[in-house]
């Protein structure tokens, strides 16, 4: 995608200086081939509330983190390759104006820009983009999902179990379903080998239904000659469903200006230069 772009000392330039502002503890983004197609700060809906993230569309991924000082310093880098998302474009909420979901194997979260016309951007630019790379690397789309996370505010009770939540009896959330649950309903960990290598928090009843998934696997694997893994379980940690809290200015997408990456239709952007 876009060839005269990706060797230009332009896009070298605009992706070391993306690296600087993650580093020390964010991971190299330099990769022969790879474009940086445009930049922008979107509103990101997290466990308690919508938080401003900053995000970079390459041509083959998705990098976003923490605002820390804008343009010089970010954290919490993500980078997600783009064959591995969906996008529901979405209606209005209470929540958030302006805004779509984004779906990945690992995580899926809502997302929403300071227009209608930039959030028509973002997905048209993003699609594009996902496209192209599906073709270029020859993969097959990703068709499995994680759940959405249900914000915090949405239910002052336990989504199993129905008990109150009170100072000490905490929110946490389940990467199976995206539940609201009390930390007595959410105690096992289990392996989701499409989300992480790590056991995850997960409420009582999918840990159970997973349970029983893994044994019909298993039973599967003995009756062919494979073998029997013993699935781990662990207590799940307080602090692991902790999230940060961050305010800064409402600012533009910026876009890479090439003819090759997008054909705006009665829209405008401010181009990177």
């Amino acid at each position: 995608m876009a060839p005269c772009l990706a060797f230009t000392e332009a896009n070298a330039l605009r992706i070391a200086a993306v690296e600087r502002a993650f580093a020390p503890s964010g991971k190299s983004l330099a990769k022969p081939g790879r474009v940086l197609v445009g930049e922008g700060r979107l509103m990101k809906l997290c466990r308690r509330s919508p938080q401003p993230k900053m995000f970079f569309l390459f041509n083959d991924i998705i990098v976003y983190g923490s605002i820390v000082v804008h343009k010089l310093w970010y954290k919490n880098q993500h980078i997600i390759p783009l064959e591995d998302i969906i996008i529901e474009d979405l209606a209005d909420s209470l929540e958030m104006e302006n805004q779509w979901l984004l779906r990945t194997p690992k995580k899926s979260f809502y997302m929403s820009a300071a227009s209608e016309q930039e959030k028509q951007a973002w997905i048209c630019r993003i699609m594009e983009c996902r496209e192209q790379q599906l073709i270029s690397s020859r993969k097959e789309p990703t068709t499995s999902f994680a759940a959405t996370w249900i914000p915090d505010r949405a239910s002052r009770i336990c989504m199993r179990c129905a008990d109150k939540f009170t100072v000490t009896q905490r929110r946490h959330h389940c990467r199976q379903c995206g539940f609201v649950v009390c930390n007595s309903c959410s105690k096992c960990r289990i392996v989701i080998p499409a989300m992480s290598a790590k056991p995850v928090r997960v409420c009582t009843l999918c840990f159970n239904t997973l349970l029983c998934e893994k044994a019909k696997e298993e039973a599967g694997k003995r009756s062919s000659g494979g073998f029997d893994l013993e699935m781990p379980v662990y207590e799940a940690s307080s602090d692991e469903d902790s999230d940060e809290r961050e305010e800064d200015d409402m600012m533009p997408i910026r876009w890479v200006k090439s003819q090759n990456i997008y054909h705006p239709k009665n829209t405008c952007f401010a181009y990177l230069e």
